[in-house]
């Protein structure tokens, strides 16, 4: 689960990385109060789980308290990215002399973590690393010895980072491991004109895994990235939102991630990770298109199904009773392969929905559920 900005700098707080004094609220009086308490000046930064921000008009500076209390009002409300900002940060600004960049990441196919710094902070670390390469230093971490002193010099001198961040790549390691996080990055990590290192700006993942010892977040309502999957949740399913135009329903795990690498290949791009499981049922369909069908990214729908324990048929009854409760919008791609196949593709041919289209491979699938969210 992705934290918000502000709880991922409280973290950092509680492990000795210094940050600026910020404040969080919903309301634009209580902005107006907060920017006096922090000095008149502020920084205004909209509190949701997402990158662009700044490109999307979610962070500007206040002059002054009237100021903060009308660009609150503003930003209050935005959608970006299908985020709607319902939180936001006031925090000091600070005199910056130079930026860097810091993270630890899990590389799951290597079984260990992955240290990433550079001297070129303030941007995205894609395009730093696509432009200048030697740029952007990536030291393997091993977890059974983790972040030493003596590891975060090695990691500082190789990004090109001052001395002075060693201490904080020691004490963002220690957010990491004490708090079961798969990603802790800072971006910027400044150096001010008076000499000191602040996190200027924090993203956090903890584990889903250790989730029950971080009850105070599902408190928080914060465990979940996006509405659609907090949506999802409610109704039991295993869905993850992505950034794309095609939404994807498929059965077992290994299945969903192929179908999204040959859609990518068709020339389009994902718009969600969902895995029915063993079971598609008509209320797992329902429920499965109902949070499909809301995302307004989404131009087309792609079904996926190889049957095993669960058949084709029982698969093509699930969408057709689907279809009597969910008002099906987007044009539906349906690809029924194994068990009882030839009969969940007479039953949807039977129904005959305008929107419902039907392929007898995976990939002749993809292609046309790629091709018709290119065309809408």
């Amino acid at each position: 689960m992705d934290l918000f900005e502000h709880q991922a700098r409280e973290l950092f707080e509680e492990h000795g990385i210094l940050v600026p004094r910020a404040e969080v609220t919903d309301s634009p009086k209580e902005a107006r109060e907060i920017a006096r308490r922090l000095g008149g000046r502020v920084v205004v930064k909209a509190q949701v789980k997402t990158g662009g921000r700044g490109k999307a008009g979610g962070v500007k500076l206040a002059a002054d308290p009237a100021a903060t209390e009308l660009t609150a009002r503003r930003i209050l409300g935005m959608d970006i990215k299908g985020h709607p900002v319902g939180k936001v940060m006031l925090a000091q600004p600070v005199d910056i002399e130079r930026e860097f960049y810091i993270s630890y990441v899990l590389d799951r196919a290597a079984g260990r973590f992955l240290a990433i710094a550079s001297a070129e902070g303030g941007m995205e670390i894609e395009d730093v690393a696509a432009t200048r390469p030697e740029a952007v230093a990536r030291i393997p971490v091993d977890p059974a010895e983790g972040v030493t002193a003596a590891k975060a010099a090695h990691i500082a001198e190789s990004a090109g980072l001052p001395p002075q961040t060693v201490d904080v790549l020691v004490r963002l390691w220690q957010v990491l491991v004490r708090e079961d996080a798969v990603l802790v990055e800072v971006n910027p990590l400044v150096r001010t004109a008076q000499g000191q290192i602040l996190a200027l700006d924090g993203k956090v993942t903890l584990d889903d895994n250790a989730r029950f010892r971080h009850a105070r977040r599902e408190e928080d309502g914060t465990c979940h990235d996006d509405p659609l999957e907090a949506a999802a949740a409610s109704k039991g399913l295993n869905y993850v939102k992505l950034d794309g135009e095609v939404g994807i329903i498929g059965n077992g795990a290994g299945l969903v991630m192929s179908t999204l690498d040959v859609v990518a290949g068709c020339g389009a791009r994902p718009a969600n990770f969902l895995d029915i499981g063993g079971g598609a049922s008509a209320q797992i369909m329902a429920d499965g298109l109902s949070v499909i069908l809301s995302d307004p990214a989404v131009k087309s729908v792609f079904v996926n199904v190889f049957g095993g324990i669960t058949a084709c048929d029982a698969v093509a009854d699930g969408i057709v009773r689907a279809l009597e409760t969910v008002q099906l919008t987007k044009p539906l791609v349906v690809r029924l392969d194994g068990n009882n196949a030839a009969r969940g593709r007479a039953i949807l041919d039977e129904r005959d929905h305008p929107l419902v289209q039907q392929a007898t491979t995976m990939d002749g699938a993809a292609r046309r559920a790629a091709d018709l969210a290119n065309a809408a």
